[in-house]
């Protein structure tokens, strides 16, 4: 039996889930965004994603704020916040069960923060890059500072 291809109703929830992880998104408005009834949709999503609307809402957040632990020095009520959970308590327990650490354990077995320092991909460039001054001067006739001089 050939794969049944995934529903884009089906994509356009899940891509509504990736993209708005941190707002109070209900299993209602997942089914809204698919154009189906609640009960239906429950159904569709967990018979083709292998997992409950709820629970891959949750992997998001949880996802996201692991991120956040590995390269912030956000607290974990911050974190917590900005992954769009509401109880500090609950949010720990989540972590720790899918993690097997509680968030302020699983930060402290990584590097600081601060050794991640990103730094912006336009800097990156620009410092790689070789200087295109000096082949415009050299076609001019000029002379630059890797020109040797006789």
């Amino acid at each position: 039996m050939a794969p049944v291809p995934t529903a884009r109703y089906l994509l356009r929830a899940k891509d509504l889930v990736d993209a708005r992880y941190a707002e109070p998104i209900t299993v209602d408005d997942l089914a809204a965004a698919a154009g189906l009834s609640r009960a239906h949709f429950s159904r569709m999503f967990s018979r083709t994603f292998g997992e409950s609307p709820r629970a891959y809402l949750q992997s998001r957040r949880l996802e996201r704020a692991a991120a956040l632990l590995r390269y912030t020095d956000r607290s974990v009520a911050d974190i917590c916040a900005m992954v769009g959970l509401t109880s500090v308590g609950s949010f720990t327990t989540a972590f720790a069960r899918v993690y097997g650490n509680p968030p302020a354990a699983y930060r402290a077995a990584l590097p600081a923060a601060s050794s991640y320092a990103r730094v912006p991909s336009c800097i990156v460039k620009r410092d790689t890059r070789r200087a295109p001054a000096s082949r415009v001067n050299k076609a001019h006739g000029k002379k630059t500072g890797t020109d040797k001089q006789s």
